[in-house]
């Protein structure tokens, strides 16, 4: 049996999962420099090291409350299709374990960063080769993940019955997040901060967005 309050307990776990791994995101990864020294993760070199270790762990910590964020969704979209909603949750499940284990692997290509000068450049080369072929191009899967997740969770809407009005099918995730990171490169002013966690202000926005209606616009939700 599900309620309302435990469908909005689930959607704060996300919105806190949201921020605290935003937080960790942050610390690993920002500098005033982030923008312009992308190639071979040179940033890395301007961000202290105890930021990173703080990161890592903040990232770590924040992560599972995704994981409630996606089943406060699933409980949103289930009215409508519980097919569809059940595929959100497993393709958001997905990309959260996919997105954990690369944040994870973040403090340790920062410190290799950090120790460029002590090893024999053939080998740092071939460490950031490694780097690169293991776990960035999880980001990239990431985004094909999460763009997958956008198209069920638009049609699960658009179909109608869930606990949204069908407006909220313009603010998936994907949709929101090409507008921020436009929005980032178009102003660097803005994109040096929220660049380095753009997945992170995506989901505090989805799942702000999520609460806002169940708590202003949905009739209270029945026990099934």
């Amino acid at each position: 049996m599900t309620t309302k309050p435990t469908i909005k307990f689930l959607g704060y776990l996300g919105l806190i999962g949201s921020i605290l791994v935003g937080i960790g995101e942050y610390l690993l990864h920002y500098s005033p420099n982030i923008l312009g020294h992308a190639e071979n993760y040179e940033f890395f070199a301007f961000v202290d090291l105890s930021h990173m270790t703080v990161g890592h762990f903040f990232a770590v910590v924040g992560l599972p409350f995704y994981f409630a964020g996606y089943i406060h969704i699933y409980q949103m979209l289930r009215p409508g299709n519980e097919t569809l909603a059940r595929m959100v949750l497993g393709i958001g499940f997905i990309a959260f374990a996919v997105g954990g284990i690369w944040i994870g692997s973040r403090s340790s290509i920062g410190n290799t960063v950090h120790l460029k000068e002590s090893i024999n450049p053939e080998a740092y080369n071939i460490l950031l080769t490694h780097y690169t072929k293991h776990m960035e191009v999880l980001v990239q899967a990431l985004r094909v993940i999460v763009a997958l997740l956008s198209i069920v969770f638009v049609i699960a809407i658009l179909k109608g019955g869930t606990y949204y009005n069908k407006w909220m099918a313009i603010f998936n995730p994907i949709v929101i997040l090409i507008v921020l990171a436009l929005t980032g490169l178009a102003i660097p002013l803005i994109g040096q901060h929220t660049l380095p966690i753009l997945m992170n202000v995506t989901h505090f926005i989805l799942f702000s967005l999520s609460l806002y209606q169940l708590h202003n616009v949905i009739k209270p939700v029945q026990n099934d």
